[in-house]
């Protein structure tokens, strides 16, 4: 099935967006650290070219930590050709301060501002990508409401970094079309698309197969599977037997199993992955075209 979820509050979200950015001075965008380039928005790369940009790899304690460090290399490449933007790695066990947000974004601004003018910077970040965690460590208090599901927060919130410098921040945002599929499934193998917007077998299907391919090992610890089991479909099959997900005759109920493995997937119970990784250099050094 193709992937599509673009609900009227994002809709008009984007066009806020695109007016908040011409009052803003910079822009810190959150990635998933597990998929780095289907989770960034290609509607950024057109209404915020202009802006610098403090990019966050996100729950990277859920990410291959080898992984990661290579996207921290892509971007630092780009980084030093462009001298306009950094790149962190962001989690629960190691968050990053208000107070590092603030000096990045004054040292990234530094040509354009004075140290006593006021800063706007504006936080952006697909549905479920941690933000709403990220700007309640950032205040040191619950402003913004998190939770399991993506797209909790509908509008903009506006809060104070230090004493002239202050933090937008924006609703989760897809895009009118997902055109690269492929990555659509990835972002709702994460928990990016609402569950009520796929078919969780079949997103549960794909994710199988990525996890038998990837991280074999940890779902034989987790499910207690052999060498028996060698696709999706037995693997499925399995996770529903041995979990009582059966209906009458004995069937296997393929949604509750779907949820199991997928539940499993988010909470980090499989371990940490990483879905992507970086496209290896070019002679012209360019960022990839998100979902390329």
């Amino acid at each position: 099935m193709a992937i599509s979820w673009y609900p009227g509050h994002m809709r008009k979200a984007n066009k806020e967006l695109a007016k908040l950015v011409k009052a803003s001075d910079l822009i810190v965008e959150l990635l998933d650290a597990r998929t780095p380039n289907a989770s960034r928005n290609p509607l950024l790369a057109s209404v915020g070219k202009n802006l610098p940009r403090i990019i966050i790899l996100n729950k990277s304690d859920l990410a291959d930590p080898d992984t990661t460090a290579k996207w921290h290399s892509y971007f630092d490449a780009q980084i030093e050709s462009e001298d306009r933007a950094i790149c962190f790695s962001n989690n629960m066990h190691a968050p990053i301060s208000a107070g590092k947000i603030a000096s990045t974004a004054r040292k990234l601004l530094a040509k354009k501002t004075k140290p006593h003018d006021s800063v706007q910077l504006i936080i952006v970040g697909i549905p479920n990508v941690g933000k709403s965690t990220f700007i309640n460590t950032l205040s040191g208090r619950k402003i913004a409401k998190t939770g399991n599901e993506p797209a909790i927060t509908k509008g903009q919130q506006r809060i104070k970094l230090d004493d002239n410098l202050y933090l937008v921040d924006t609703p989760g945002l897809l895009w009118p079309k997902l055109e690269d599929q492929v990555a659509a499934y990835k972002l709702a193998t994460l928990g990016t698309i609402r569950n009520t917007a796929i078919d969780m077998e079949d997103i549960a299907w794909f994710a199988a197969e990525y996890m038998l391919t990837n991280q074999r090992a940890v779902l034989e610890e987790r499910y207690s599977f052999d060498s028996a089991v060698q696709s999706a479909e037995q693997l499925l099959n399995f996770i529903g037997t041995t979990t009582g997900a059966k209906g009458k005759g004995g069937r296997v109920i393929l949604h509750k199993v779907a949820e199991t493995l997928l539940n499993d997937l988010r909470s980090g119970k499989l371990g940490a992955f990483s879905m992507e990784s970086p496209p290896e250099p070019t002679l012209s050094n360019q960022p990839p075209t998100p979902h390329s």
